[in-house]
C-alpha cells in the first residue's frame, strides 16, 4: 500500500504512522527510514520492490517527500520520477510505503502528486478545528466540564505534544479520581507564555492598548521577564516586516516560510498582520525595541515601566 502524509501537525501525522505500523505487525528491522533530501528515490524503489526475508510485510518510511510540493529545497538531489510513477502504478504488495512531509499543501497539479492519489492514500494533517473532540479523545476514561476543557486548552495552546503531556501530568496526579476540575489544571499545568505573547501582539497590531495593556499586566503578575517579552516582541515585529517586504516582492506564503526558515503557520499569521502597519513603522518598533533592551541592561530605565510605555506609544 503506498501512503502521502502531509500537514502541520505532525503529531497527528506520527500517531497515524504509529497505527500503520501496528496494524502492519512488522518488527524494527523490517522497517526502513530515508529522507527525499539525502537519499536518492531509486533506492527507495529498490528496497520497495525487494521481498522481505524475515517478515509477510515490510514498511518503507519516506520523509521531507518535497516532490509532491512546491517547497523549495536547497541543493535538491536528481529523482527518478518516472521510475516512482511505474512504481506506484504497480507496488510490491508485501511493502507498506509511506511518504510524509511537514508542509501545509501538496502540488495536486504535479503528474507524480496525481499518481500517488491514483494508487494510494493521501492524507492532510493541518490544524484540526475539532481541537476539543482531539483532546476528548486523549482524555480516555479521565472527564472535564465543557468550560475547564476549553479554558485547559486556552491555557496550555494548541500543540497537540504539549496538551497530551500536561494531561498525562494530570492523570498521573488524578491516580483513581478520574475527574479533572479547574483547579487541577491550575495547579498541575504549565501556561503557555507564547499563548499570551501572541495575544500580546495581536492586541498591539490591533491598536488595542487597553486590551495590550490588559494581557502585560497579568504577565508581569505571573512574574514573566520583561526582557523576555521584548525579545519575543521584536522577533516577530521583524517576520511581519520580512514577509511584508517578501509578499511586496512577489514571494507566496509558503516561499516566504522557506526563505526564512520560519513554520509556514506564523508567516500566515504575519502576512495578515502585516497590512496593519507601514514598513517604516514596523522598522521603527524594531529599532525602538532594541533601545529599550539597551536602555535596561545599562540601568538608564526601568523594564517593567519601560516597555508598559512602548506599548502605549505605539
Amino acid at each position: 500500500m503506498n501512503y502521502l502524509f502531509y500537514g502541520l501537525e505532525t503529531f497527528l501525522m506520527e500517531k497515524e504512522i504509529k497505527k500503520i505500523l501496528s496494524q502492519a505487525n512488522v518488527e524494527d528491522y523490517s522497517v526502513s527510514k530515508y529522507d527525499l533530501e539525502s537519499n536518492l528515490i531509486d533506492d527507495i524503489i529498490e528496497d520497495a520492490s525487494m521481498i522481505s526475508l524475515f517478515n509477510d510485510q515490510k514498511v518503507i518510511l519516506v520523509d521531507n517527500a518535497y516532490i509532491f510540493t512546491r517547497k523549495v529545497v536547497k541543493n535538491p538531489l536528481n529523482h527518478d520520477l518516472k521510475k516512482l510513477e511505474e512504481y506506484l502504478n504497480h507496488p510490491n504488495p508485501s511493502t507498506v510505503l509511506i511518504f510524509s512531509i511537514e508542509y501545509e499543501k501538496i502540488d495536486s497539479v504535479k503528474k507524480i502528486t496525481k499518481s500517488i492519489k491514483k494508487n494510494g492514500v493521501v492524507k492532510e494533517f493541518n490544524k484540526n478545528t475539532q481541537m476539543t473532540s482531539i483532546v476528548k479523545e486523549m482524555l480516555g476514561e479521565y472527564t472535564m466540564s465543557p468550560q475547564d476543557l476549553s479554558f485547559f486548552i486556552e491555557r496550555v495552546g494548541n500543540q497537540l505534544l504539549i496538551l497530551e503531556q500536561e494531561l498525562i501530568k494530570i492523570k498521573n496526579y488524578k491516580l483513581d479520581d478520574h475527574h479533572i476540575t479547574r483547579e487541577d489544571i491550575i495547579t498541575l499545568t504549565h501556561k503557555n507564555i507564547d499563548v499570551d505573547i501572541f495575544a500580546l501582539i495581536e492586541a498591539i497590531v490591533s491598536k488595542n492598548k487597553e486590551k495590550a495593556m490588559e494581557i502585560y499586566s497579568e504577565m508581569i503578575k505571573r512574574n514573566e521577564e520583561p526582557i523576555k517579552i521584548i525579545v519575543m516582541l521584536a522577533n516577530q515585529f521583524r517576520i511581519i516586516y520580512q514577509a511584508k517586504e517578501l509578499y511586496k516582492m512577489g514571494y507566496t506564503g509558503d516561499n516566504i516560510a522557506t526563505k526564512l526558515g520560519i513554520h509556514p503557520y506564523r508567516i500566515k499569521l504575519a502576512l495578515a498582520s502585516a497590512n496593519k502597519y507601514s514598513s517604516n513603522v514596523l522598522l521603527k518598533a524594531i529599532d525602538d525595541l532594541a533601545e529599550l533592551d539597551l536602555n535596561i541592561k545599562s540601568g538608564k530605565c526601568d523594564k517593567t515601566l519601560g516597555l508598559e510605555l512602548f506599548i502605549l506609544g505605539l
